[in-house]
């Protein structure tokens, strides 16, 4: 039900105002009416309604009049014009001037408490955005994503003014630096914030399962596929999708993917039957795109497609002003969550944490403060709390390990795969960029190990 949205009805019939009255306050709306254009003029102002509801003719001031005073005033409520006529050039003239929708009598009423209702959603949004536009101009700040260094502004203004529409975006950037979390504000800033946002990584899928993770399957399209199954492209329909490290995946479905994407169609494995999709798509990659197009791993017809928009987030190194804040957002949540009473950091902690090099970038900062706030026992997290290479002299040595002569070629591959993950703060995407090798690659290696882990506990 609407959230009292406010609609003016401005009718000459007595009749009918009462019926709409009773109808639209069913729905859940504020409603006042008006029985000529100067009285619904005046309710304009005093009632500063959401939508009006305005019939073509009407005594003293007709509908067309109001859309003029609701341009010229500035007005925030949203016009719909009623005719009982219906001539096309009074339709034409309505929209030039502003109408959301030109409605025929007599009215449709589930018809009308759709185009509300959608109208409310947009409002909705609107409003939110213009909230969270004023938050973005006074402290940098725009839904889970701050930042008042220069670079963040940039990502946030981007976001800002992209969001409501439908188009692609590639959100680019260095492990870490939230392309997740901007994928997320831009779902939640859009009209389709009440519908999924499903996000899928692409190199943690194995290829065999690639296709029918995205597009779902039949029963009996393989071995195992004993039911039939939606896939991601369904999950998240009238929504949004994120395809997280698009270039893992192989060109022939990258192929199948720019045809979906396009007729706004699929088909699942091993089916026939085509399925209507209504999916706003968002890809993300810590990879050079434009590089990845020309080594074919990514292509192109696909890169252009998704390339409407492109947001780079800018890795921690370069947002150095937003680290108290960030470390202060951190230490808030990671307290409450452990139930502590921790005010913040000492100096000698922020001075070490500020001189770090953020090879993880905000999720490595995100891990460090989490591992700090368990072991902190008062009110401050101190330089003591801290992992060993931010402390005193530590810098130096955080990127070395000693390697024991005789020590076979697995057990160094297995012990430089685990200091470079501690290294990247956890963030395997990142670790495989430092090891020179693919995100797959990385996580083949370390299903190995786990499986030989339970292997040798037997």
């Amino acid at each position: 039900m609407p959230d009292q949205k406010k609609v003016l009805v401005a009718e000459d019939d007595v009749t009918t105002h009462e019926d709409w009255y009773t109808m639209l306050g069913s729905w859940g709306y504020q409603v006042k009416t008006a029985e000529d254009g100067e009285k619904a003029l005046e309710l304009l102002h005093s009632f500063q309604p959401h939508i009006l509801l305005a019939d073509l003719r009407m005594p003293h001031r007709d509908g067309l009049n109001l859309l003029r005073d609701i341009h010229e005033l500035h007005l925030e409520t949203v016009p719909i014009i009623i005719s009982g006529v219906g001539e096309i050039p009074d339709a034409v003239q309505a929209i030039k001037l502003g109408a959301s929708d030109y409605l025929c009598k007599p009215i449709d009423p589930p018809h009308l408490q759709r185009i509300l209702k959608n109208l409310a959603e947009h409002i909705d949004v609107r409003e939110e955005n213009l909230r969270l536009r004023r938050r973005l101009m006074e402290v940098g700040e725009l839904g889970p994503l701050f930042g008042k260094s220069l670079a963040m502004r940039r990502v946030l203004v981007s976001i800002e003014r992209l969001a409501e529409s439908s188009a692609s975006v590639i959100i680019t950037g260095k492990s870490g630096t939230g392309k997740e979390l901007a994928a997320r504000t831009i779902h939640q800033l859009s009209t389709r914030k009440n519908a999924p946002f499903i996000g899928v990584n692409c190199a943690a899928i194995p290829q065999t399962l690639m296709e029918s993770e995205l597009f779902g399957h039949e029963r009996g399209a393989f071995t195992g596929a004993d039911r039939r199954r939606e896939g991601c492209f369904e999950l998240a329909n009238g929504g949004t999708l994120l395809l997280d490290e698009i270039t893992e995946m192989k060109a022939e479905l990258q192929a199948k993917l720019l045809r979906v994407i396009e007729e706004r169609k699929l088909r699942r494995v091993g089916g026939t039957a085509e399925v209507d999709l209504d999916v706003r798509v968002l890809a993300a990659s810590n990879r050079d795109l434009e590089r990845a197009v020309r080594d074919g791993s990514l292509r192109e017809d696909l890169f252009y497609r998704l390339n409407v928009f492109t947001i780079e987030m800018p890795p921690l190194c370069e947002r150095v002003d937003d680290l108290p804040l960030l470390i202060e957002s951190f230490v808030q949540h990671f307290a409450q969550l452990n139930h502590k009473q921790i005010n913040g950091v000492d100096e000698e902690c922020l001075d070490a944490l500020k001189s770090h090099p953020w090879p993880g970038n905000v999720r490595q900062l995100r891990n460090v403060i989490e591992r700090a706030a368990v072991l902190c026992r008062g009110p401050v997290i101190r330089i003591g709390d801290l992992p060993a290479d931010f402390k005193s002299g530590g810098q130096k040595e955080a990127g070395l390990f000693q390697i024991r002569l005789g020590t076979s070629l697995d057990e160094v591959e297995r012990e430089l795969i685990s200091r470079t993950l501690e290294f990247a703060g956890g963030n395997k995407t990142h670790a495989a960029d430092l090891l020179g090798v693919t995100a797959k690659t990385l996580y083949n290696r370390l299903e190995r190990y786990a499986a030989d882990a339970k292997l040798s506990s037997k």
